[in-house]
C-alpha cells in the first residue's frame, strides 16, 4: 500500500522527502526481505507462545529415530509466522496492479488455509492423519487449474504466448508447449490450451507435496525453500530486466520484477522463522508451512518460464519425493510376490535414511547413524550446489 501512495503523491506533484526511492525495484525488495526478517522475529516469539499455551504441540509416533520423542510437545502450525511474514511487507510495498503478485498472494493464502486445516485436524481433533490425501490433493489441482487457465487467458491477446518457457541445454533456450500438439484451428488451440494447464497444474501440485515430505527435520524445509526461493527471486530479477535478460540470452518478461520483490519476503520469511526453527526447533513449520511453500514455489517458477528448472533446482525435493514412491511401489512388489515385503531405504522420506538403522533395507548408507543437525545442513549444502548449477545452466548451452 506504502508503493501506491507514494507513487500517488509523486504523480499529484506533491514533494514528499524519499517517496521516489519505492519506485526503485531493488529499494522494495530489500525492503520487503529486512521487514519480513523483523516481522518473523518479533510475530513468532509471541505466536509461540500462543502456541504453547494453546498446548498446540506435535504429536510423536515412534519411529525409532534418534532424539525424536524429544520433539514431543513442540509447538506446531508455525506456518502462521511465515505466512504473516510474507503477507505485511508485499501489502506495504508490493505492486497490486501486477498479476503476478496477485497469483502469488492467493497462492500464499489458498495453501495456507490448507495447510492449516490440516494441522487443525491433526492437533483439535486429535487424528494424525490430519485432511485426507484426496482432499488435499482436490485443493492443489484447483489451485493448479487457477493459475494455469489465469496464464492462459491473460496472455491470450499479448505479443508474448502463454506457451513459452525455458530448457536448459538447448540452443534457443526456448521450448513452446504448442509442440506436444503441433496443430492448427480453433480446436487445436482448446487442447493446447488444456495441456499447457494440464503441465502447470502437476508442478505445482508436485511442489507443493515434494516441500511437504522434506518437512521433517528442524531447519530441513526451511533452509532448502529459503535457497530455492532467493535462487528464483534472482532468476525474476534477471528476466525483468532488459540488459541482463539480452546478455543472457533469456526470455524477458517486463512484469517478472514484482515476483522478486515477493521472493525477498519470502526468504525473509524464512529467514526470520529459521531462527525459531533452528535445531533444536522451537516450532515447527506444519502443512501451514510447508504446503504453501511449495505452491509459491511452483507458482514462482511458472510466472517466470523456469518450471522446467525445478528438477534441477529443487533436486532435493524431488529425491524426498522420489525415494518414497520407490519404497512403496518396491514394498507393496515384493509383499504381493513374496508375501514378505522389502525396503529398498531404511526408511523415508531421504532424510530419515540416514537416521535409522535397518539392515533388512537393500541400499544402506556408509555410517549407520547421522546426527539431525548434521543431514540438515549438508542437505543445505547440496541445495546450495544445485541453486548455482541452475543458475549457470542460463549460460549453458
Amino acid at each position: 500500500m506504502l508503493y501506491h501512495l507514494f507513487e500517488y503523491l509523486n504523480n499529484s506533484g506533491l514533494d514528499f522527502p524519499g517517496s521516489g526511492l519505492l519506485q526503485y525495484l531493488s529499494v522494495r525488495a530489500i525492503l520487503c526481505n529486512v521487514v519480513a526478517i523483523i516481522t518473523a522475529l518479533i510475530a513468532g516469539k509471541k505466536i509461540i507462545a500462543k502456541l504453547q499455551m494453546k498446548q498446540i504441540g506435535e504429536t510423536i509416533r515412534d519411529l525409532g529415530l534418534e532424539g525424536q520423542m524429544q520433539k514431543k510437545g513442540t509447538p506446531t502450525m508455525g506456518g502462521i509466522i511465515i505466512i504473516i511474514s510474507i503477507l505485511i511487507p508485499v501489502l506495504l510495498f508490493g505492486n497490486f496492479r501486477n498479476i503476478n503478485t496477485w497469483l502469488l498472494l492467493i497462492t500464499t493464502i489458498w495453501l495456507g488455509v490448507v495447510g492449516f486445516i490440516d494441522d487443525y485436524i491433526k492437533v483439535f481433533k486429535h487424528n494424525k492423519e490430519g485432511m485426507s490425501a484426496r482432499t488435499k490433493l482436490i485443493a492443489q489441482v484447483a489451485l493448479g487449474i487457477c493459475v494455469g487457465l489465469t496464464l492462459f487467458l491473460s496472455y491470450k491477446s499479448s505479443n508474448l504466448s502463454y506457451s513459452e518457457t525455458t530448457i536448459p541445454f538447448l540452443k534457443g533456450h526456448e521450448f513452446d508447449y504448442k509442440w506436444l500438439f503441433p496443430f492448427s484451428g480453433q480446436w487445436a488451440r482448446i487442447i493446447q490450451g488444456g495441456i499447457y494447464v494440464l503441465v502447470i497444474t502437476f508442478i505445482i501440485t508436485a511442489c507443493s507435496n515434494g516441500t511437504n515430505l522434506t518437512d521433517g527435520m528442524d531447519g530441513l524445509a526451511t533452509g532448502i525453500s529459503a535457497i530455492v526461493g532467493a535462487t528464483l527471486g534472482i532468476l525474476a530479477y534477471l528476466s525483468g530486466h532488459a540488459g541482463y535478460a539480452d546478455y543472457l540470452g533469456i526470455m524477458f518478461l517486463p512484469d517478472s520484477g514484482e515476483i522478486a520483490v515477493f521472493f525477498c519476503a519470502m526468504v525473509g520469511a524464512l529467514i526470520g522463522f529459521l531462527w525459531y526453527n533452528a535445531y533444536p526447533a522451537q516450532v515447527f513449520m506444519g502443512d501451514t508451512g510447508s504446503l504453501m511453500l511449495g505452491g509459491i514455489i511452483g507458482v514462482g517458477a511458472v510466472l517466470i518460464r523456469k518450471e522446467l528448472l525445478l528438477p534441477m533446482l529443487c533436486g532435493i525435493f524431488l529425491a524426498e519425493s522420489v525415494t518414497v514412491i520407490i519404497q512403496r511401489v518396491y514394498f507393496k512388489y515384493t509383499k504381493k510376490k513374496t508375501g514378505k515385503g522389502v525396503r529398498v531405504f531404511r526408511m523415508t522420506p531421504l532424510h530419515h535414511h540416514y537416521q535409522k538403522e535397518n539392515p533388512d533395507a537393500l541400499i544402506q548408507s556408509p555410517r549407520n547413524i547421522q546426527p539431525e543437525n548434521k543431514i540438515v545442513v549438508r542437505f543445505w549444502i547440496i541445495s546450495v550446489l544445485l541453486a548455482v548449477l541452475t543458475i549457470i545452466t542460463l549460460k549453458i548451452r
